[in-house]
């Protein structure tokens, strides 16, 4: 078992849970308590796949494209350059769809991406098969809630990129919640306990679940890949390289000579050489990594391999949404509970790193994040950071809208 970081007890008793099952174990340094699972947890089976570990947001990752164009080309002076940011943030904003369970109304939504025709899609039961179909085809292409988003970002030499951040959408949350409900004897799209469910690939239910994960991974790519090009055409540029990783997903991979089924849940694969891009909050500081090439048999190497070649997805959570937004009555709007966090707070620290942001709740402000930099430090020698990438413009969902350039 390897951890990387400090952890609270209620984390390291879930991991402990994943290890009395697992052959091999490890937690990133921006773990946080999931369902079952902890987030930011590697898990190593032998033949066998956790549909729980892998979670509902199947193939949640970061995408993110450099692009041909400088932040200095977009005005002669930074009151010009803050002018088109704004103008780009509400275009994102207005181009791409975000929330629950919204549809793509783009007029170039990838509707007829060739995953539509794959043969996975077999494994859905026949009377389920088209909704699931047209709901898939419906969501390609759009954001979602949550931590989910679409940044625009400068680099150390002044580049402009894009970064997204979402998953597989409806399509792998009724993959996964039905396969848990399969698991415990009920019927596909009937609800089920969030147990775990550890499936062998050599069943035909564990055979079906592989080949939709597999399908959802696509789906989740297809979708990332498509939200960061329309928004570098957005701002009508070229796209230099394209960083792209899962880290809600499972991979048959070697490890010490023997194949496993290895889960991350919220965490980045890293293998030496390989490069990943990491978020960190509303108003942090992104990073795009590579797994480090180090000496055979030094300390950093041995970290690798005990962390099965793995680092964090973000900075990690310390607040629960509702400490940090507070409980209010649904129906009447009375605040229960008071959040931890204010629009103020949110506003000042947002307006301080120079932010544009549109939509965006008080559950993701930056105070409820670990700082970035501190939990690569605490994953040591595994990864090295290439770019560092700081925030222009984040998009995420939200009713409310807020730009600190207004003011």
């Amino acid at each position: 078992m390897k951890i990387f970081g400090q952890h609270d007890e209620n984390t390291l008793q879930q991991l402990a849970g994943v290890a009395s099952a697992a052959e091999r174990v490890a937690l990133m340094a921006d773990g946080h308590v999931g369902y079952v699972m902890p987030i930011g947890g590697v898990a190593a089976h032998r033949n066998k796949v956790s549909v729980v570990g892998v979670g509902f947001d199947i193939a949640c990752g970061n995408a993110a494209i450099r692009t041909d164009v400088r932040l200095s080309a977009l005005g002669s002076g930074p009151v010009q350059q803050v002018k088109v940011l704004q103008e780009l943030a509400s275009e994102i904003q207005s181009a791409v769809s975000f929330g629950v369970g919204r549809s793509n109304r783009a007029d170039d939504a990838p509707v007829d991406d060739p995953l539509f025709q794959a043969s996975a899609w077999e494994a859905v039961p026949y009377q389920h098969r088209r909704a699931l179909h047209g709901k898939a085809r419906s969501q390609l292409g759009t954001v979602g809630s949550g931590s989910h988003y679409v940044d625009v970002f400068e680099d150390e030499d002044g580049w402009l990129w894009v970064g997204v951040h979402f998953g597989s959408r409806g399509l792998g949350h009724t993959i996964a919640s039905s396969f848990i409900a399969l698991s415990q004897g009920k019927a596909w799209g009937e609800r089920a306990p969030e147990k775990e469910a550890l499936l062998d690939l050599a069943t035909p239910l564990g055979h079906d679940y592989w080949e939709l994960m597999q399908l959802a991974g696509e789906y989740a790519y297809a979708g990332r890949e498509w939200v960061a090009r329309k928004v570098v055409s957005l701002m009508g540029a070229n796209e230099v390289e394209l960083v792209h990783n899962h880290h809600n997903f499972a991979w048959k991979e070697v490890h010490d000579g023997e194949e496993f089924v290895v889960v991350r849940k919220g965490a980045t694969p890293a293998f030496p050489g390989q490069r990943g891009f990491i978020g960190g909050s509303m108003g942090d500081n992104a990073v795009i990594v590579r797994g480090a090439e180090l000496a055979a048999g030094s300390e950093g190497a041995e970290s690798q391999r005990l962390g099965m070649y793995s680092t964090v997805h973000g900075a990690g959570r310390v607040m629960s949404r509702t400490a940090a937004a507070g409980k209010r009555n649904r129906k009447t709007g009375e605040i229960l509970t008071p959040g931890r966090v204010t629009t103020e707070m949110m506003q000042d620290w947002v307006r301080e790193k120079g932010v544009i942001l549109r939509g965006g709740g008080l559950d993701e402000a930056p105070h409820v994040y670990r700082r970035l930099p501190d939990v690569l430090a605490a994953q040591g020698e595994t990864v090295a950071v290439e770019h560092t990438l700081r925030p222009l413009i984040v998009v995420m969902a939200g009713a409310d809208e807020f730009d600190p350039y207004k003011d």
